[in-house]
């Protein structure tokens, strides 16, 4: 048994704390609402972001951080994108002792377009990028928190540490595997967002399967070009944090990204939606940070650039469809022949 301090209590870090629970780990929950932790310690529920799902009573909450992580074994960072900065350097005031960190957050930094493990380690100064951990995968917090089977990737450079975390969430409902990737799986997790709105978008407008089937493999195939520049692994893209998470993402009612994009098809400015969703919506700054790595990287991402121009340049979704349809013809096995041409031929 492992004791093991989850930070943010959201759907997601919840769901992560119901499987250690399930592993007999003491988990120590932190969010900094107060009513929150009580809430989730005196009636074992979590409403706001996890509806009708009792918690395990070994689960505790703590408002107080330096608490939360006194004599734990590992960290879970499971906060938004735009909260890893500020939680790390807390972090590193209150950790007096030398742990695993782990973190499931799916997001790029707009303007220093860095990863979330980038971030951690710049802010925690004990620690260095090749030594934390990122669990990724197709992974809705509302079916992990009811135990329908999910399976998911954790991925460091350092190996060791990689198959701790792998041995400290795998269980029958929750299958890990690891990857030595961090690259590609941060990647992976973060720009399916993206493609997760634009199928939003597509369905908000009314569009069929068709077209959805159509976004989700041309918006893999603009990952997969992104992330290769940048030194990923090809292969990374097809897995389980790569097209599983785009599919699950991008075909479920669940995914926060797709509603938001839904709403932003239906006719709604993004603040409205923003206002309306409640929670973060990761998607929102990650093409911010795509468009400009494309720009930077000099990569071609239509998709993107397309919600991009919804998003920020209150462009017409159809238009921005009918741009995309009206593109230059091209042979669609040349994208893949050049990321495999690029892998195997270095």
């Amino acid at each position: 048994m492992e004791k093991v301090a989850v930070i943010g209590a959201g759907s997601w870090g919840t769901a992560l704390s119901i499987v250690l629970a399930d592993n007999d780990h003491e988990v120590r929950l932190w969010t900094h609402r107060i009513e929150q932790a009580e809430e989730i310690n005196n009636v074992h529920r979590n409403e706001k972001y996890l509806k009708n799902v009792e918690i395990p009573k070994q689960i505790r909450a703590y408002h107080d951080l330096s608490e939360a992580v006194d004599g734990v074994s590992a960290v879970i960072v499971v906060v938004p994108t735009k909260a890893i900065r500020d939680v790390s350097k807390q972090l590193q005031a209150v950790l007096k002792q030398k742990v695993t960190i782990i973190h499931a957050t799916k997001g790029i930094e707009p303007l220093t377009l860095k990863r979330v493990s980038q971030l951690i380690a710049e802010e925690m100064e004990q620690y260095t990028e090749e030594e934390i951990v990122v669990l990724s995968g197709p992974s809705h917090a509302e079916e992990v928190a009811l135990r329908q089977p999910t399976t998911v990737t954790v991925s460091s450079k350092d190996a060791k540490n990689a198959s701790y975390a792998q041995d400290l969430f795998i269980n029958d409902a929750f299958r890990v595997y690891t990857s030595p990737d961090i690259l590609g799986i941060e990647l992976g997790g973060a720009l399916k967002n993206i493609i997760a709105l634009g199928a939003g978008i597509s369905d908000g407008l009314g569009y069929g399967d068709n077209a959805k089937a159509a976004l989700i493999t041309r918006g893999l195939a603009e990952i997969a070009r992104l992330g290769t520049s940048l030194g990923a692994n090809p292969l990374s893209f097809l897995g389980l944090p790569g097209v599983g998470d785009l599919i699950v993402t991008c075909t479920s009612v669940h995914s926060r990204n797709w509603r938001a994009g839904n709403l932003l098809g239906k006719g709604y400015k993004l603040d409205d939606v923003l206002e309306q969703m409640g929670m973060a919506v990761e998607g929102v700054r990650t093409v911010k940070a795509a468009y400009q790595f494309a720009e930077e990287q000099d990569v071609e991402m239509p998709i993107t650039k397309g919600i991009y121009q919804i998003l920020f340049e209150e462009e017409n979704p159809k238009k921005v469809v009918e741009q995309l349809m009206s593109r230059t013809k091209r042979e669609e096995m040349d994208d893949l022949a050049a990321l495999l041409n690029e892998r195997y031929t270095q």
